[in-house]
């Protein structure tokens, strides 16, 4: 795995916070809602998922939102296999990620297989329903080199104000070179600064209401 590993401190025991970007893993409302009412609706996915479907992210953080996946598919019951690609900069160790997941039984009760492989230093990972794959370093340099196009993003890095790298104009432009036409984006931030990158780079940029106490939230589709 990379050098860079996270760094972390512990908020009540069991929510993530990184000590590089003073910034928690998931929201302290829930992060499990949070991952579905943002990603999983934001993108529509429960009516879009499908064989071959290939969603990516920026930033993977403890695996949430790709269990959250699994979780979602797996009800579905539909056949075939999708496709999950996520660019992480700071690895966390397996451990801390089941100590995180473990605020969220739903989630840790699946969570077994992606842990095993993680623990042996796997990022290539075959998950019931997903083969999945996480590439380590700087989204930066490595997004450019990605041979894939994505029916859907998660755009899920530290906030905007404590990472600013992660939603520069040329990161989002990215993001649209890699979305299929008519592909779609969804994150928690209703930065202005997110959302007129995001329009820049092609997108139909949409303001949604967001979860818990966040007012707003940003979703769309690539048009051009």
């Amino acid at each position: 795995m990379a050098d860079q590993r996270a760094a972390l401190d512990w908020r009540d025991g069991v929510i993530p916070v990184s000590t590089q970007f003073d910034d928690p893993y998931f929201s302290l409302n829930d992060g499990l809602s949070e991952t579905r009412h943002v990603f999983l609706q934001g993108n529509r996915l429960a009516e879009r998922l499908c064989d071959g479907f290939q969603i990516a992210e920026l930033g993977f953080g403890t695996g949430l939102n790709l269990l959250a996946v699994q979780i979602l598919w797996a009800q579905m019951g539909a056949p075939g296999t999708l496709h999950f690609t996520s660019f992480e900069a700071f690895p966390m160790e397996a451990a801390d990620i089941a100590r995180a997941l473990d605020h969220f039984p739903e989630a840790r009760a699946v969570a077994e297989p992606f842990l095993a492989q993680w623990a042996a230093g796997v990022t290539r990972l075959t998950l019931p329903g997903i083969t999945a794959e996480v590439v380590l370093g700087d989204a930066r340099v490595t997004l450019p080199g990605w041979a894939g196009q994505a029916d859907a993003w998660f755009l899920d890095g530290f906030s905007p104000a404590k990472n600013p790298e992660l939603w520069s104009d040329d990161l989002m432009a990215e993001v649209a070179a890699h979305t299929k036409l008519h592909g779609s984006f969804a994150t928690y931030s209703a930065a202005g600064g997110v959302r007129r990158a995001l329009q820049a780079a092609g997108f139909q940029v949409d303001r949604l209401p967001g979860h818990g106490r966040k007012r707003h939230m940003t979703a769309g589709t690539r048009q051009q």
